[in-house]
């Protein structure tokens, strides 16, 4: 069985996960703290329209086909 893992390089970030272990921290400590500002300043209405519009757009896109290596 091969894994296979994906990574992506963003413009000005480190390519080395133990150089980067106090950037990720900090990164998901602004993220929880964006997700809540979120959570707190979003009706539950404009957060089902969110979802429903990701929804049709999801349904819309053409099929993605994964072919397997040989």
């Amino acid at each position: 069985m091969t894994v296979i893992k994906e990574v992506s390089v963003e413009e000005g970030k480190t390519n080395n996960p133990q150089a980067s272990d106090k950037e990720n921290v900090k990164d998901e400590k602004a993220y929880s703290e964006e997700t809540s500002k979120f959570i707190e300043q979003t009706s539950l209405d404009k957060m089902h329209e969110i979802a429903e519009a990701a929804r049709l757009k999801k349904l819309m896109e053409p099929p993605k086909w994964v072919l397997p290596e040989d």
